[in-house]
């Protein structure tokens, strides 16, 4: 996500530029609006992997798998986001009749990258508690084979759950999946840090 926003947008005004770009993508937040940067090799694995396997286990159920071209928003943030993943499971409410927008996730997932990790720890996660229908949250690594999982409890708190190279699978109750690391992370190559 770039530092430098551009600032004094509605969403709707954010959601007709978005919808007629054709290679950048933005997110927005109360007015401003963030350009997205790229990802790396093993981030688009991970993604694709996961996409996979939970489209696997979704067959012959009323849930959906989206990609990291689906916007999700966030009413109550008045936010526009992006996340790497999204899963819903039964009705599905959009924004408009384009449904190119989630109202109602389940679960949202990101590949941390260097650039957007305290990003998807902190505010951006701080946006996505505002989401009603929002149960689990998971946060994975591209550097190292761990998976954090937080997941909405009864009492309104959310629980992290840390999975890592001795757990076999991230269980994620609310879609009736679990993700095992070992396909997350197939053709994963684990090297040096580098930037992205």
């Amino acid at each position: 996500m770039s530092l430098q926003p551009k600032t004094g947008y509605t969403f709707d005004d954010y959601l007709a530029a978005e919808r007629a770009a054709l290679e950048t993508r933005h997110e927005y937040v109360a007015g401003d609006v963030f350009a997205m940067t790229g990802a790396t090799e093993n981030h688009n694995i991970i993604v694709a992997n996961i996409i996979t396997a939970l489209t696997l286990q979704m067959r012959g159920r009323p849930c959906r798998v989206y990609a990291k071209d689906m916007k999700v928003r966030v009413d109550a943030s008045d936010a526009g986001t992006y996340p790497d993943v999204t899963a819903i499971c039964g009705e599905r409410g959009f924004y408009d009749g384009r449904r190119d927008v989630p109202l109602n996730p389940s679960v949202i997932i990101e590949v941390l990258s260097d650039s957007t990790e305290a990003y998807d720890r902190g505010d951006k996660f701080a946006l996505y508690r505002a989401l009603p229908s929002l149960r689990e949250y998971l946060l994975v690594s591209q550097h190292v084979m761990r998976a954090e999982l937080y997941v909405h409890q009864a009492d309104g708190h959310w629980m992290l759950g840390d999975h890592g190279v001795a757990d076999n699978a991230v269980p994620l109750a609310s879609i009736d999946c679990s993700l095992s690391l070992a396909d997350v992370y197939d053709k994963v190559e684990f090297s040096a840090r580098i930037s992205d």
